[in-house]
């Protein structure tokens, strides 16, 4: 919408009515980003990967290009790493990276559960751990400086905090490089939705009967999905975005860690392959008629207890910790409910191995 305002402006009539929290104009660029997403995922994983492996380098070009013309234009002076309205202590400082550490935690815990869905495309695990060695911690530091360094500047050359990147780059003077990073945002904007919204709930819809429903039709009902949510009446409130990390860390927290319970305290480290394939009562995950109702049991009380703790005012404090309280809870009730069923690794001993061979 920045993209046409900037060059047609004639369009800001098309603003002044709203439906659903969105603008007339705003419904027709929602509509576009929304079919130019349909039509990348409808070509499949290899159009995806294509379409990252363009779009990841460019935004990272333009951002670099951004803040280095801010830099240019206010000098290091105008740069300040400390972007808070009031003064804070060393404890309060603590704290407060603390909270924003617990709630990025939330915000990635979805993409966690669903990591599965990109590591399988990995020829090695070796490729898996660079990969997520220089997307995570790499990566996620660079960008979080690259954003700092851009919207302090913005701070000193216009006069107000803009956290917005696209609407940063609309303000550049040269038309020219106002229409390139544009569209590269508009680019790696569509890029990360596919990754983080189309994928991910394709392949959970698709598993729910693989029979009815293949991966393109999963990722469209994820799309129509995400229309009727209308996810930017969620963006403009700052403290509904907080509750829902805190409602989506109480449900992912608990999984994460039945899972991981599951995984290396109950089965030992150990995946029987042919079993996750095997969809019949003799399957060793069949459990009961496909269910595991010890799970369901230990998941059921710790997304209770934490949700209880997200909507208490007097808790709102610890609510942001809602993911890790869930861990714990969810792995410390499925860990006791399935204490029968534990595989104790066999320990080596050397002296019985010499005993067999005769020695």
């Amino acid at each position: 919408m920045l993209v046409l305002l900037k060059f047609f402006p004639a369009l800001n009539s098309m603003t002044q009515s709203s439906w659903l929290g969105l603008s007339l104009l705003g419904w027709c660029c929602f509509g576009i980003m929304w079919l130019l997403q349909a039509m990348v995922f409808w070509h499949g994983m290899n159009a995806i990967k294509r379409f990252i492996d363009v779009a990841g380098p460019a935004v990272y070009v333009v951002m670099v290009a951004l803040a280095g013309w801010i830099v240019y234009k206010t000098g290091l002076a105008g740069i300040s790493f400390t972007l808070a309205s009031k003064s804070l202590s060393a404890g309060e400082q603590t704290w407060q990276m603390i909270t924003a550490t617990a709630l990025v935690v939330s915000y990635f815990s979805g993409p966690l559960l669903n990591f599965g869905d990109f590591s399988r495309y990995g020829k090695n695990m070796s490729e898996v751990r660079r990969g997520n060695r220089w997307g995570l911690p790499f990566n996620f530091l660079l960008f979080s400086v690259v954003t700092v360094v851009i919207v302090s500047g913005t701070q000193s050359l216009f006069g107000r905090m803009i956290t917005d990147p696209i609407e940063t780059v609309s303000m550049v003077g040269n038309d020219l490089a106002v229409a390139i990073g544009l569209l590269t945002m508009i680019t790696a904007t569509i890029g990360i939705n596919i990754v983080a919204n189309f994928v991910s709930p394709a392949f959970d819809f698709s598993n729910c009967s693989p029979q009815k429903i293949s991966f393109r039709t999963g990722g469209m009902i994820a799309a129509v999905g995400s229309v009727l949510l209308t996810p930017w009446n969620l963006f403009q409130s700052p403290e509904l975005i907080h509750y829902t990390l805190d409602v989506l860390g109480s449900f992912v927290g608990p999984l994460f860690g039945i899972l991981i319970a599951d995984f290396y305290l109950i089965k030992g480290g150990s995946v029987s392959v042919d079993d996750l394939f095997n969809a019949t009562p003799q399957g060793r995950y069949w459990y009961r008629n496909g269910f595991n109702p010890k799970a369901i049991a230990a998941l059921l009380p710790a997304v209770g207890i934490c949700l209880t703790i997200s909507f208490i005012p007097a808790l709102h404090a610890v609510a942001n910790f809602s993911w890790f309280i869930g861990v714990a809870l969810g792995a410390g009730c499925y860990r006791w409910l399935a204490r029968a069923e534990r595989i104790v690794p066999v320990s080596y001993r050397p002296e019985a191995t010499l005993q067999k061979e005769g020695v």
